[in-house]
Protein backbone atom coordinates (compact mmCIF):
# COMPACT_ATOMS: atom_id res chain seq x y z
CA UNK A 1 0.00 0.00 0.00
CA UNK A 2 2.79 2.46 0.88
CA UNK A 3 4.30 2.10 -2.61
CA UNK A 4 1.22 3.36 -4.47
CA UNK A 5 0.31 6.92 -5.38
CA UNK A 6 -3.26 7.97 -4.63
CA UNK A 7 -4.59 10.74 -6.84
CA UNK A 8 -7.40 13.00 -5.66
CA UNK A 9 -9.26 14.77 -8.45
CA UNK A 10 -11.00 17.65 -6.72
CA UNK A 11 -8.33 17.63 -4.03
CA UNK A 12 -8.72 21.33 -3.29
CA UNK A 13 -12.35 20.80 -2.22
CA UNK A 14 -13.37 19.91 1.32
CA UNK A 15 -13.90 16.15 0.90
CA UNK A 16 -10.93 15.55 -1.37
CA UNK A 17 -8.60 17.64 0.75
CA UNK A 18 -9.67 15.87 3.92
CA UNK A 19 -9.06 12.40 2.50
CA UNK A 20 -5.73 13.52 1.03
CA UNK A 21 -4.71 14.76 4.48
CA UNK A 22 -5.57 11.44 6.14
CA UNK A 23 -3.79 9.36 3.51
CA UNK A 24 -0.70 11.53 3.75
CA UNK A 25 -0.81 11.09 7.52
CA UNK A 26 -0.82 7.34 6.92
CA UNK A 27 2.44 7.66 4.99
CA UNK A 28 0.99 7.32 1.49
CA UNK A 29 2.10 9.27 -1.57
CA UNK A 30 -0.75 11.59 -2.55
CA UNK A 31 -1.25 13.68 -5.68
CA UNK A 32 -3.83 16.47 -5.56
CA UNK A 33 -5.50 17.33 -8.83
CA UNK A 34 -7.30 20.52 -9.82
CA UNK A 35 -8.27 22.29 -13.03
CA UNK A 36 -5.81 24.92 -11.80
CA UNK A 37 -2.44 23.27 -11.29
CA UNK A 38 -1.08 26.24 -9.33
CA UNK A 39 -3.98 26.03 -6.91
CA UNK A 40 -3.35 22.31 -6.45
CA UNK A 41 0.34 22.95 -5.80
CA UNK A 42 -0.49 25.52 -3.11
CA UNK A 43 -2.94 23.13 -1.42
CA UNK A 44 -0.39 20.32 -1.56
CA UNK A 45 2.24 22.49 0.10
CA UNK A 46 -0.17 23.24 2.97
CA UNK A 47 -1.11 19.58 3.37
CA UNK A 48 2.49 18.46 3.35
CA UNK A 49 3.23 20.83 6.22
CA UNK A 50 0.12 19.75 8.15
CA UNK A 51 0.53 16.01 7.74
CA UNK A 52 4.21 15.74 8.57
CA UNK A 53 4.45 12.40 6.75
CA UNK A 54 3.81 10.88 3.35
CA UNK A 55 4.37 12.90 0.19
CA UNK A 56 1.85 15.39 -1.23
CA UNK A 57 2.18 17.04 -4.62
CA UNK A 58 -0.24 19.24 -6.55
CA UNK A 59 -0.87 18.98 -10.29
CA UNK A 60 -3.44 19.69 -12.96
CA UNK A 61 -6.14 17.01 -13.19
CA UNK A 62 -4.77 15.21 -16.24
CA UNK A 63 -1.24 14.87 -14.86
CA UNK A 64 -2.59 13.81 -11.46
CA UNK A 65 -4.65 11.04 -13.06
CA UNK A 66 -1.79 9.94 -15.28
CA UNK A 67 0.81 9.44 -12.52
CA UNK A 68 -1.52 7.90 -9.91
CA UNK A 69 -2.24 4.20 -9.34
CA UNK A 70 -5.61 4.79 -7.69
CA UNK A 71 -7.69 7.90 -8.35
CA UNK A 72 -10.45 9.33 -6.15
CA UNK A 73 -13.10 11.47 -7.87
CA UNK A 74 -14.24 14.14 -5.40
CA UNK A 75 -15.62 16.83 -7.68
CA UNK A 76 -19.06 18.49 -7.42
CA UNK A 77 -21.86 16.42 -8.93
CA UNK A 78 -22.50 19.06 -11.61
CA UNK A 79 -18.92 18.64 -12.87
CA UNK A 80 -18.80 14.83 -12.59
CA UNK A 81 -19.52 13.66 -16.12
CA UNK A 82 -17.49 16.35 -17.87
CA UNK A 83 -14.49 15.67 -15.63
CA UNK A 84 -14.52 11.94 -16.29
CA UNK A 85 -15.03 12.33 -20.03
CA UNK A 86 -12.06 14.68 -20.19
CA UNK A 87 -9.83 12.32 -18.18
CA UNK A 88 -10.87 9.04 -19.80
CA UNK A 89 -7.46 8.40 -21.46
CA UNK A 90 -5.49 9.12 -18.26
CA UNK A 91 -7.82 6.97 -16.13
CA UNK A 92 -7.68 3.92 -18.41
CA UNK A 93 -6.43 0.88 -16.51
CA UNK A 94 -6.70 2.65 -13.13
CA UNK A 95 -8.82 1.95 -10.07
CA UNK A 96 -11.22 4.89 -9.89
CA UNK A 97 -13.00 5.60 -6.61
CA UNK A 98 -16.18 7.62 -7.01
CA UNK A 99 -17.44 9.37 -3.85
CA UNK A 100 -19.74 11.89 -5.55
CA UNK A 101 -23.28 12.19 -4.18
CA UNK A 102 -26.18 13.22 -6.47
CA UNK A 103 -27.96 15.60 -4.11
CA UNK A 104 -30.38 18.47 -4.45
CA UNK A 105 -31.38 21.09 -1.89
CA UNK A 106 -34.61 23.04 -1.49
CA UNK A 107 -36.52 24.76 1.31
CA UNK A 108 -37.21 21.34 2.87
CA UNK A 109 -33.53 20.37 3.01
CA UNK A 110 -31.36 17.83 1.16
CA UNK A 111 -32.77 15.12 -1.09
CA UNK A 112 -31.38 12.41 -3.32
CA UNK A 113 -31.73 13.01 -7.04
CA UNK A 114 -33.58 10.17 -8.76
CA UNK A 115 -31.04 8.47 -11.03
CA UNK A 116 -29.44 5.01 -11.45
CA UNK A 117 -26.31 6.11 -9.58
CA UNK A 118 -23.30 8.34 -10.07
CA UNK A 119 -20.77 5.51 -9.72
CA UNK A 120 -22.70 3.41 -12.24
CA UNK A 121 -22.59 6.40 -14.57
CA UNK A 122 -18.82 6.63 -13.96
CA UNK A 123 -18.39 3.00 -15.03
CA UNK A 124 -20.27 3.74 -18.25
CA UNK A 125 -18.05 6.75 -18.94
CA UNK A 126 -14.83 4.89 -18.07
CA UNK A 127 -15.10 1.44 -19.69
CA UNK A 128 -11.34 0.83 -19.38
CA UNK A 129 -11.21 1.69 -15.65
CA UNK A 130 -12.17 -0.31 -12.57
CA UNK A 131 -14.75 1.87 -10.83
CA UNK A 132 -15.46 1.50 -7.11
CA UNK A 133 -18.00 3.48 -5.07
CA UNK A 134 -16.77 4.49 -1.58
CA UNK A 135 -16.21 7.31 0.95
CA UNK A 136 -19.69 8.84 0.54
CA UNK A 137 -20.43 9.19 4.27
CA UNK A 138 -17.16 10.50 5.69
CA UNK A 139 -17.36 13.97 7.25
CA UNK A 140 -15.06 16.44 5.52
CA UNK A 141 -14.98 18.48 8.74
CA UNK A 142 -13.65 15.56 10.78
CA UNK A 143 -11.23 14.47 8.07
CA UNK A 144 -9.59 17.89 7.98
CA UNK A 145 -9.44 18.43 11.74
CA UNK A 146 -5.95 17.58 13.08
CA UNK A 147 -7.41 17.34 16.59
CA UNK A 148 -9.46 14.30 15.48
CA UNK A 149 -6.97 11.45 15.79
CA UNK A 150 -9.47 8.64 15.12
CA UNK A 151 -12.85 8.41 13.38
CA UNK A 152 -15.58 6.01 14.52
CA UNK A 153 -17.13 4.87 11.23
CA UNK A 154 -17.24 2.34 8.43
CA UNK A 155 -16.83 3.01 4.71
CA UNK A 156 -19.07 0.99 2.41
CA UNK A 157 -17.14 -0.16 -0.67
CA UNK A 158 -19.09 -1.28 -3.73
CA UNK A 159 -17.65 -2.59 -6.99
CA UNK A 160 -17.48 -5.47 -9.43
CA UNK A 161 -13.72 -6.14 -9.27
CA UNK A 162 -12.71 -7.99 -6.06
CA UNK A 163 -9.08 -6.87 -6.21
CA UNK A 164 -10.07 -3.22 -6.69
CA UNK A 165 -12.53 -3.50 -3.80
CA UNK A 166 -9.79 -4.92 -1.56
CA UNK A 167 -7.48 -2.03 -2.46
CA UNK A 168 -10.13 0.55 -1.62
CA UNK A 169 -10.96 -1.20 1.66
CA UNK A 170 -7.26 -0.92 2.47
CA UNK A 171 -7.35 2.82 1.82
CA UNK A 172 -10.28 3.09 4.23
CA UNK A 173 -8.45 1.00 6.84
CA UNK A 174 -5.45 3.35 6.55
CA UNK A 175 -7.48 6.06 8.32
CA UNK A 176 -7.41 5.48 12.11
CA UNK A 177 -10.75 4.21 13.42
CA UNK A 178 -12.18 3.57 9.95
CA UNK A 179 -13.03 0.17 8.45
CA UNK A 180 -13.61 -0.62 4.81
CA UNK A 181 -16.66 -2.89 4.41
CA UNK A 182 -17.52 -4.72 1.20
CA UNK A 183 -21.02 -3.46 0.44
CA UNK A 184 -21.91 -5.40 -2.71
CA UNK A 185 -21.90 -4.82 -6.44
CA UNK A 186 -21.56 -1.45 -8.10
CA UNK A 187 -25.20 -1.58 -9.20
CA UNK A 188 -26.19 -0.97 -5.55
CA UNK A 189 -24.15 2.23 -5.27
CA UNK A 190 -27.20 4.46 -5.77
CA UNK A 191 -28.58 3.28 -2.40
CA UNK A 192 -25.38 4.33 -0.65
CA UNK A 193 -25.21 7.66 -2.48
CA UNK A 194 -28.83 8.48 -1.62
CA UNK A 195 -28.33 7.81 2.10
CA UNK A 196 -26.06 10.85 2.26
CA UNK A 197 -29.11 13.13 2.14
CA UNK A 198 -30.42 11.58 5.37
CA UNK A 199 -27.04 11.91 7.08
CA UNK A 200 -26.89 15.61 6.17
CA UNK A 201 -30.37 16.06 7.67
CA UNK A 202 -29.23 14.25 10.84
CA UNK A 203 -26.17 16.47 11.07
CA UNK A 204 -28.31 19.58 10.75
CA UNK A 205 -30.88 18.42 13.32
CA UNK A 206 -28.44 17.21 15.98
CA UNK A 207 -25.44 19.45 15.25
CA UNK A 208 -23.11 16.47 14.77
CA UNK A 209 -21.02 14.82 12.04
CA UNK A 210 -22.80 11.49 11.58
CA UNK A 211 -21.26 8.37 10.07
CA UNK A 212 -22.15 4.70 9.69
CA UNK A 213 -21.17 1.58 11.62
CA UNK A 214 -22.01 -1.99 10.56
CA UNK A 215 -22.70 -4.01 13.70
CA UNK A 216 -23.12 -7.69 14.60
CA UNK A 217 -25.02 -8.49 17.79
CA UNK A 218 -23.15 -11.81 18.13
CA UNK A 219 -19.75 -10.15 18.58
Amino acid sequence: MASITVGVIGGTGHQGRGLAYRWANAGLSVAIGSRDGARAAAAAKELQAESGSGTVIGLDNATCAEISDVVLIAVPWAAHDETLETLRPELAGKIVIDCVNPLGFDRNGPYAVDMPGVAVRAADLLPESRVVAAFHHVSAVLLSDPKVSSMDLDVLVLGDDPNANDMVCGLADAIPGVRGIHGGRLRNASQVEALTASLIAINHRYKIHAGLRITDSHN
